[in-house]
């Protein structure tokens, strides 16, 4: 399924839903940061996806890591939360879903790196490599949020 992202546009389709969901920063013990080249619009992305009935936030950030990266993975902190409702997801079947991620940070425990259906290549980069990877904005705020050391953050 397409989906377009929106951020501060004033043209942005109005919300119809709001899903907790989990976007994960797994750091490798040489400061690599892992990412995913994502099928649905060809940018590069963090793990992350949408909460299910019965597991927690970390549990999702966990899961959705382990789906789209082959990776399993340990929550050792927060990056932070992203819930402006100037940025929203327009998908193909009608659903304007208004931003609700919790950033979590991750280290790397088992599994061997693998694409989903959900992306077309996965792979480590160092903080400085990412600067010119084509991403949507949300994704470049979370990576600069995580580089720039500080506590987390609350957008």
């Amino acid at each position: 399924m397409g989906r377009r992202d929106y951020e501060d546009d004033p043209d942005a389709p109005a919300a119809n839903s709001l899903v907790p969901a989990a976007s994960v920063v797994v750091v490798g013990n040489d400061g690599r940061v892992l990412l995913q080249r994502r099928a649905d619009n060809g940018r590069w992305a963090l793990p992350g996806g949408r909460m299910e009935i019965g597991e927690t936030l970390p549990g999702c950030a966990v899961r959705e890591t382990r789906e789209e990266t082959g990776l399993d993975v340990e929550v050792v902190g927060l990056v932070g939360t992203y819930t402006d409702p100037g940025h929203v997801f327009a998908y193909d079947d009608g659903e304007v879903r208004q931003e609700f991620s919790i950033c979590f940070l991750a280290r790397p425990t088992g599994g061997e790196l693998a694409v989903s259906d959900e992306s077309t290549d996965v792979r480590w980069f160092t903080p400085d490599e990412t600067d010119d990877l084509p991403m949507v904005a949300s994704i470049r705020k979370r990576l600069t949020d995580w580089r720039s050391g500080a506590a987390p953050v609350f957008r």
